[in-house]
């Protein structure tokens, strides 16, 4: 029982002990007394009374707060326990799941969308195994880097969002609140902008499949193994294909639009620089043009991503021959190296600059639910393996052209 709840109904039995001795005119001094140490126990019941309050106020408070959290944290400890050995055996052989990984697929279908078995996007993460054989799943991290750390887009500060169903839109300002001086005193200052808002939506148009050969002798042979070799395998699959969609994807064939490919459509920035050489002089143009746009202050706040051919270039180009001092040691010391990334997935004489504006990445990448996994019992029958078809539901869209800018053809 609570400590006020506990003082309340003392409070009140003293009330009904010291009406009884109000009510006598004649009083003992037993009663008198009994009277005095009455009164002095329920001045100090009241202090505290006010202090369990206080105290119980802040305990609620804490326990609230532990409420609205412990469902995120008991849904994640159940994926760090779930097993994509179950799954593979639930699907070759029929076996039923059990324990976490029987509750997190009963979770996600009942959200519905999903033929096959479905596979939180979570599940896919590299886990390190210690001396028990226990997994033990990676800190938790937005959906991109999760599935891959080294990626590219990831690097550039591109976002993610897991979408449970339906269409996501960001909207963004457009226009708003202006500044002037008035004219004359008791003037008006100039005429406000109407606020505006613009929207970028992410939409469930675009699925990617991931296929997945398990022989039966990696069934009977593997055990346990068979677990981190599933997550490797998918996870370089989706991982390498995605990244390079959200760079480069067409928009048509079932892809989503790219950041690169679609810049025109984006509103982003793209300059032709044919026939120019790498130099940190082209990418501080842009740099600049950032600055001018109020996207950025500094140099630091840009994000590069170039092919590897580029960076040979600009490692190669001396500035200064006096020095040594290369176009690249120039480039890494204004942008800084953390924040150039190659990536294979550019093509020819690319780059991409990127920044982050007011918490608003560069580009947002949605993923629908998680993977759904299909069995494929008949093409390979014969040998008794297992087809796996992991299907994921994603889009790209960029919310703000200015905070990309796009340079091609560099010779």
């Amino acid at each position: 029982m609570l400590e006020s709840v506990k003082l309340q109904k003392r409070q009140s039995t003293i009330r009904q002990e010291l009406a009884g001795l109000v009510g006598k005119t004649d009083l003992t001094e037993d009663e008198t007394r009994s009277m005095e140490v009455l009164d002095k126990e329920y001045s100090q019941n009241e202090i505290r009374y006010r202090a369990a309050l206080i105290t119980e106020d802040d305990e609620r408070r804490e326990a609230g707060a532990e409420l609205d959290t412990r469902s995120d944290r008991e849904y994640a400890d159940l994926i760090g326990k779930f097993e994509l050995r179950q799954v593979a055996l639930a699907l070759d052989e029929g076996r039923a799941l059990d324990g976490a990984t029987a509750e997190v697929v009963q979770e996600m279908r009942s959200a519905g969308g999903f033929r096959g078995i479905p596979v939180p996007f979570e599940a896919l993460e590299q886990r390190s195994t210690v001396s028990t054989d226990t997994p033990s799943p990676i800190n938790t991290r937005p959906i991109i880097e999760r599935l891959f750390p080294a990626s590219v887009a990831a690097r550039l500060g591109i976002s993610s969002v897991n979408i449970g169903q339906g269409s996501e839109a960001f909207p963004v300002a457009t226009a708003g609140a202006t500044a002037g001086w008035a004219p004359t005193e008791g003037g008006n200052i100039p005429n406000d902008t109407p606020y505006q808002t613009g929207e970028s939506a992410l939409e469930p148009n675009q699925t990617l499949g991931a296929h997945m050969r398990i022989t039966r002798k990696t069934l009977k042979q593997s055990g346990a193994g068979l677990e981190q070799a599933i997550r490797r395998d998918m996870n370089a699959a989706i991982g390498a294909e995605l990244d390079r969609a959200i760079l480069l994807g067409s928009g048509t064939s079932g892809e989503p639009l790219g950041v690169i490919s679609g810049a025109g459509t984006y509103g982003i920035t793209s300059t032709d620089m044919t026939a120019a050489a790498p130099t940190w002089a082209a990418f501080k143009t842009e740099v600049i043009a950032f600055m001018v746009a109020n996207a950025i202050t500094d140099a630091s706040q840009v994000k590069l991503a170039i092919p590897p051919a580029i960076w040979g270039d600009l490692d190669d180009a001396i500035w200064d021959a006096g020095s040594g001092i290369t176009e690249w040691d120039r480039l890494a010391k204004h942008v800084g190296a953390g924040n150039i990334v190659l990536g294979n997935q550019l093509t020819a004489g690319t780059a991409l600059l990127t920044t982050t504006v007011n918490g608003i990445a560069p580009a947002f990448v949605g993923l629908w639910g998680g993977i759904d996994l299909i069995r494929d019992p008949y093409s390979d029958a014969q040998s008794g393996g297992l087809r796996l078809t992991g299907l994921v539901t994603a889009d790209v869209t960029v919310a703000r052209g200015v905070q990309s800018r796009v340079l091609t053809n560099f010779g």
